[in-house]
């Protein structure tokens, strides 16, 4: 027997809901990776610099991650889908906005608009689904809208390098609009009107959250470009970081003394099963940052591989990941989830673990692949029943604030993962370009050994973008000896990059199995038991 849809929904199933919020869900996680293949085209249409082309993507996913606590409250508080038509209509002109941009300036502008339209439809998703499906389908609910995540994945690179090589830059925001307005029509037909919980709205902490999470994720996602030094004049990186923690410290405090009325009610924490499911989300969006980096620039700078063909390597993984999300979901509601999301973060740690061991110069491709499978195997796993975990036994009067920190969390997860990984990559180079010049160095002439290994030394630690560029050979060296040189100096960026680039991944491996251990530590049990109790009765039975 069906249980009953906790909302009236006319006769109509729960799973009528879906597809707009899958479509929606889509474009923007599409959107976090579509611009990354279009960068060297951006460059060269607008004459810009890397740096400047990078706020394309940046003001993007800062804009979006800063606000996801607010649009989560405003789902409570307005009802999540008023929130979501509008996010989805802010997102859809956004889009039309960059793909007529001008210039770089209006396209920034236009990327950061639309971030906002992306955060106000996000908790909206999760919120809806929570309060919409009874307890026993929330879980293959989940699963459907977790394997969107992972198909997205690659879908942004991949769609992004056929647009830019066949229609131009321009379509890769173009093609949102269609769908866009697809979801709209939809959302506007099956999202049902749900019961709003009036409220006072909490002023000082919107401020508080948007500008302490605004400095900490600045500093973070751009600390790089600066070297993690000065900014400008006497700001630092280190500074915006401290300022960010400070004033987040600041919010924490400012929601204790709001109590339920807050932001984020911190009694959503003492829930074990939410607080360990936002650790755990964290850990999955630094691991799925963490590998894409220093994989992404292996395949094309080691292996040779073209922007889509590199893309393509990941596919099959993404592929498993759409297909294995739905079962977990449905899993989730039948065994205890946290075995689910336990096993997942296994599977993907001992994947990453076994292709950091094949990342080595001349490795087939195919070896490659066979680990990224096992990736999307996890992905899969750990996804969708992780959601669930984290929104089971909230009360509907929170369902968008959980839903926005849970979001917020794994937002920043991947930020901080894209920070790390990249000062491990810098770091690991800084070591092992030399060493890698110095083992090829030996079958160099004697006289040009200690030139070369020093040539490399000085340019790796300048950075990625420079190693193995600092060795000049003399006007009077041989043609056969200044191809052999060259031919040394790309044998030692290939071995020490790769080198590097497996020491990274490594990395990302003991996050995932902090994620395992948050899992592990999950309390036990089904997903449900029994008939769905009431939302209230939930939350106080969850803790």
């Amino acid at each position: 027997m069906t249980a009953p849809a906790p909302v009236d929904l006319g006769g109509r199933s729960p799973w009528s809901i879906l597809p707009p919020l899958c479509l929606g869900f889509f474009m923007i996680m599409v959107d976090t990776t579509i611009v990354n293949i279009a960068v060297p085209t951006l460059q060269e249409a607008f004459d810009a610099s890397l740096v400047t082309v990078g706020w394309v993507n940046s003001a993007y996913l800062l804009t979006f991650a800063v606000l996801l606590l607010v649009t989560g409250r405003l789902g409570d508080r307005f009802g999540p889908r008023p929130v979501f038509v509008i996010g989805l209509v802010v997102f859809t002109l956004a889009s039309l906005a960059c793909g007529l941009a001008g210039s770089v300036g209006m396209l920034i502008v236009a990327r950061a608009v639309q971030g906002v339209g992306g955060a106000l439809m996000t908790p909206q998703t999760m919120a809806m689904i929570t309060r919409v499906f009874p307890a026993q389908k929330r879980g293959a609910a989940l699963g459907v809208w977790g394997s969107v995540a992972g198909v997205a994945t690659i879908t942004g690179p991949v769609l992004g390098g056929i647009l830019v090589e066949s229609v131009g830059w321009e379509w890769i925001f173009y093609v949102n609009i269609p769908v866009g307005l697809v979801a709209l029509w939809l959302a506007v037909r099956t999202l049902p009107a749900l019961p709003t919980h009036a409220r006072t709205f909490d002023g000082p902490g919107v401020v508080l959250s948007v500008v302490g999470l605004a400095l900490l994720v600045f500093g973070l996602q751009e600390g790089g470009e600066y070297a993690w030094g000065t900014i400008a004049g006497p700001i630092s990186v280190p500074l915006v970081i401290g300022a960010g923690v400070l004033v987040s410290a600041a919010f924490v405090l400012w929601q204790r003394h709001r109590g339920d009325d807050a932001l984020l009610p911190l009694k959503l924490f003492v829930q074990r099963n939410f607080a360990l499911a936002n650790v755990a989300g964290a850990a999955v969006s630094f691991a799925m940052t963490g590998i894409f980096f220093p994989f992404t620039l292996y395949l094309q700078q080691v292996l040779g591989l073209s922007p889509l063909h590199a893309a393509l390597v990941g596919l099959p993984g993404s592929l498993i990941s759409g297909v294995v999300a739905p079962f977990a979901g449905r899993l989730s509601d039948r065994v205890a989830g946290k075995w689910v999301v336990f096993t997942g973060f296994v599977v993907l740690a001992a994947s990453i673990g076994i292709l950091a061991t094949q990342v080595q110069p001349d490795v087939a491709v195919w070896r490659l692949v066979v680990p990224m499978l096992g990736f999307g195997v996890g992905t899969g796993l750990v996804f969708s029943p992780l959601g669930n975990l984290a929104t089971t036994g909230l009360d509907q009067r929170n369902a968008g604030a959980g839903a926005g920190a849970f979001n917020t969390t794994r937002q920043v997860g991947g930020v901080i993962g894209s920070a790390v990984v990249v000062a491990v990559l810098t770091s690991r180079l800084a070591s092992t370009m030399p060493a890698a010049a110095q083992d090829v160095a030996q079958d160099l002439p004697t006289e040009l050994r200690g030139p070369f290994v020093d040539g490399f030394r000085q340019a790796a630690a300048e950075g990625l973008g420079a190693a193995g560029g600092g060795f000049d050979l003399p006007a009077d060296v041989p043609a056969t000896v200044a191809d052999q040189v060259r031919a040394a100096a790309q044998a030692a960026v290939e071995a020490g990059f790769a080198t590097a680039a497996a020491q990274t991944l490594a990395v990302t491996v003991g996050v995932l199995l902090l994620g395992a251990a948050c899992a592990f530590a999950m309390r036990g049990g089904l997903s449900h038991v029994g008939p769905p109790a009431a939302a209230d009765e939930v939350g106080t039975a969850a803790r």
